[in-house]
């Protein structure tokens, strides 16, 4: 025992609580990480792709660039979490259940609709009832919601998208349910 029978202190301990670092905004720094993580996998991901070259580029190409700055970006958020000024540490606060849930349904049923599921017989109902599918249970997530809102909303993004993809694009896929069509 030292005197005043407090026990000496460790100088190993001291220096360790000296260079703790500490998470001073935990929104950022999970929120980079998430970036950084979906980053890694489209990028990952993308090289199952011929990738090519800036010149003559693959499929694979803009998946990996888009993903490497995805990546970047979100290393670069999660480091500036370190020295965040918020006043109350940015805590991370309850999950949002309720626009988590409409927002990934909102995705699978576009999914659904899109392509159809052949093995139980279920028919594609084409991109048009997809996307405004699509734009109505998202809605949901939110607090407000005006029906006139979400028919102008829907109706530009299907005619945006009809465009882009079945026009310019060329791609092949249903634009209209299956049982119209056939």
């Amino acid at each position: 025992m030292g005197t005043g029978g407090k026990p000496p202190q460790n100088p190993q301990v001291q220096s360790t609580q000296e260079t703790c670092v500490l998470i001073k905004s935990q929104k950022d720094f999970f929120s980079g990480l998430m970036f950084a993580a979906v980053g890694v996998g489209f990028a990952v991901g993308a090289t199952d792709y011929t990738v090519g070259q800036a010149s003559r580029m693959g499929p694979g190409y803009f998946p990996l660039i888009l993903g490497v700055l995805l990546a970047i970006l979100g290393a670069i958020i999660s480091l500036q979490s370190f020295s965040s000024k918020a006043p109350d540490g940015d805590k991370i606060g309850k999950w949002a259940w309720k626009p988590l849930f409409f927002v990934l349904g909102a995705n699978l049923v576009f999914g659904l609709l899109l392509g159809g599921l052949p093995s139980i017989g279920f028919p594609s109902f084409g991109l048009i009832a997809a996307i405004y599918a699509l734009v109505f249970i998202a809605s949901q997530a939110g607090e407000r919601v005006k029906l006139s809102e979400l028919l102008i909303l829907s109706t530009l993004l299907a005619v945006g998208s009809y465009l882009a993809f079945i026009k310019l694009l060329n791609l092949q896929f249903p634009v209209w349910p299956a049982f119209l069509v056939n």
